[in-house]
Formats: C-alpha cells, structure tokens, sequence
C-alpha cells in the first residue's frame, strides 16, 4: 500500500501506523508488515515475519533487505534450487554478484524484481478495486451458544463492513447477518434502517438491540455478513450548535434501536404516496420506517388530517363550528380517484374559527353537498 501521499493527512508516519494497529486489532487479524521506499521491498520485509521494520530512505531500505532470506522472495521451486545450488542464502549475497551474470543464469525477470525492490527502477502497482457487493464471513474459535456473545465477533465484520462503505463513499439501509449453525442450519437476522448508515457505533448498537432479544436454539459456528441497497452517501453540513440535521439523526437512531428490540411491527413510518386526495398521499409501513421531509404545497397542508371528515352545520351559506368559520383562502378544487372507486370532487379552504385556531374545510359541490372539516393545523 503506498501510503507517501496520505502521511500529512494523518499526521504523520508514527499516527498513521498507530491507527492501522488499532483497525488491525479491532478486526482480530494478527499482521506483519514493514515500511520501505519500494513497495517489492516492503512486501519481501514483511514476509520476513520478524518485527517492525521501517526505512524511511532508500538506503535504509537497502540495508534492511540485504539480510532478508531468499525464501521471503517466494521463488519458483526451479529457481529457488538453483539459489540454493549456488550456495546464496540471502539477498545480500545476491547483491553481491553482478547483475549480468544473475540475468544470464536466473533469467531477467529475477533480476528486474531485484531492481525494483532496491529502487533502481520504477515499481508500478496494480489498483485495489473494492468488490462492487459486501459479503463477508467469520468462523467462531467455539459454538456459542448465547446470542449477545455474538457481537464481539460480529465486530470484526462490522468494521470491514464499514471500510468497504468508506472506500466507496457509500452508506446501507438493509444488512443481512445469517448465523450458521452447522449441518445446513442456520438462522437469518436482518437488519433495516431508517436512513442509510456507515457508522460502526450505530451499526453495533441497533446490532445489539436485536441480539439481546433473540434466543439460539443451535449453538452458532459461523457469522456472514452481507448488505443490501447500497447507494450513495449524503454528506451533510455540520452545525456549531443542535441543529435540525443532528436532531434527526438521533431520532432515527432511536427508531432502528427500537424496531431491533420491539420488531418491525411496534414502529410505523410514514412515506409519500403519489395521490391527490389527502387521505392517501400517505402510506404507513411497518418494514421500512423513515422520516420523509414534509413536501411544501401551496396552498399548505395540515399534519393533522380528520378521519372521516367531520360534517359542519351550514347557517346562511357559512360552515358553523362553535360559531361561523371566516374563510381565509380558497377554493382549491381537487378532483381524483374516479378510477378506483373512491370519486372524490372537493372545493378546499382554509378558515379560522372564534378561538383562532386554522382548520381547512372542504365543500362537495355534488348533491346533497355541504361541507366537512378534513385537518388541522398547527
């Protein structure tokens, strides 16, 4: 991994590789890596399986793998019995030799390996292309038998999950965790939020809710993760104080945690439907719940809609409810669902009644007409 260009970013070399042993430690996965000017030089130190190894110049570098063993090298077996044959045990030894005389009994290949590992020559490397789909799998060290256990393994793979959403700037509403229990039994745990997330923290938390109250009747050998509705991550300004941005936020983690402790049955959402008619430009549903921000009509429309609408007296030609209604703005004729069966055909008005509350009223110009009270507003 080059990693010249992101050393100011982080701080420098001591920070960035502090934080790639708390990543490598927060994944469980035992390491051994090195630094060095050229990538083949780094990757033979590392295989050394010894300490630490840095060298931040290129003679430290070449200091450093003249005592590395040919067999960091990862040779053919052809090439390495030759090695072998020729009494060489380490690159030094190599180093020592004229080049032409490598090329002409190792081939050139070898030998331009070797150049590029002490920066003689460029060292190009092949991108890392993220897989465009997350699917990861754990092994358990034992069957575990008790569902909260889990998320100390499952962590693993919630940090994997979350680099592969960093790589990709992206963010998941739906994951899917499948405990396997072995024998081709296994038990299928999903998770939805009500906005797309790529944060461990709330990714191991709504985590959490749902192990606590889910019971194993198999001991568990295996986790695998997958995601699901990967899109795009929205970035969103940061605020000095709470802001509204924040407030949400918090509010939508509380409903995930919710529906992963009470199930999706106990939270209702609410989502935009395309219709006309008041009743139904609104759908509830129990799977998916999200805030949908609130579409400016003009005319407005009241949050609060009356179901039926509640039949208003008439006394010379004004609706009456605890007196006349003034009728501030209207009509605002809205006519639809003359194919499904719900015809509907209304004059719209916002009035305001005697103590000053908004209400908006509706008139059936078709017979026996009269008029109804449908929402109120704040």
């Amino acid at each position: 991994m080059e990693i010249s260009g992101s050393l100011r970013l982080f701080g420098g070399l001591p920070a960035l590789l502090r934080l790639v042993r708390e990543d490598l430690a927060a994944m469980n996965i035992v390491a051994h890596w090195a630094v060095a000017v050229t990538p083949l030089a780094a990757l033979w130190l590392a295989r050394t399986g010894g300490s630490e190894t840095i060298c931040r110049d290129l003679p430290a570098t070449r200091a450093a793998l003249a005592a590395v063993p040919l067999t960091a090298l990862e040779l053919t077996p052809p090439l390495a019995r030759r090695l072998e044959g020729f009494g060489l045990r380490r690159i030094g030894d190599l180093l020592a030799l004229p080049r032409a005389s490598l090329g002409a009994r190792l081939g050139k290949p070898f030998v331009i390996d070797l150049a590029r590992a002490m920066g003689e020559i460029a060292d190009p490397q092949t991108y890392f292309v993220f897989p465009e789909q997350f699917e990861q799998g754990l092994e358990l060290p034992a069957p575990v038998e008790v569902a909260p256990v889990l998320l100390f393994a499952a962590r693993r793979l919630i940090a994997a999950l979350a680099g592969w959403l960093a790589a990709r700037n992206a963010a998941v509403r739906e994951i899917d965790w499948l405990i396997d229990h072995g024998h081709g039994a296994s038990t299928s745990v999903p998770l939805a939020f009500s906005a797309p997330v790529h944060s461990v923290s709330r990714i191991e938390r709504v985590l959490k809710e749902r192990l606590d109250t889910l019971a194993l009747s198999v001991p568990a050998l295996a986790l695998r993760l997958s995601a699901r509705e990967v899109e795009p991550r929205e970035e969103h300004s940061l605020t000095l104080f709470d802001g509204a941005g924040q407030r949400h936020e918090v509010l939508a983690e509380l409903m995930d945690r919710l529906v992963a402790r009470l199930g999706p049955q106990a939270v209702q959402g609410l989502a935009c439907h395309a219709d006309h008619r008041p009743e139904l430009a609104s759908r509830a549903g129990p799977d998916k719940p999200c805030i949908k921000p609130t579409v400016t009509a003009s005319p407005p429309r009241p949050l609060w809609l009356v179901n039926p609408p509640e039949a208003l007296r008439e006394a010379h030609g004004r609706p009456q409810r605890g007196g006349p209604l003034t009728l501030l703005v209207g009509p605002e004729r809205i006519e639809s669902g003359w194919w499904d069966g719900g015809d509907a055909r209304r004059d719209y008005f916002i009035a305001v009644d005697s103590a000053g509350r908004w209400l908006w009223l509706f008139r059936d110009p078709r017979l026996p007409g009269g008029w109804f009270l449908h929402g109120m507003f704040a």
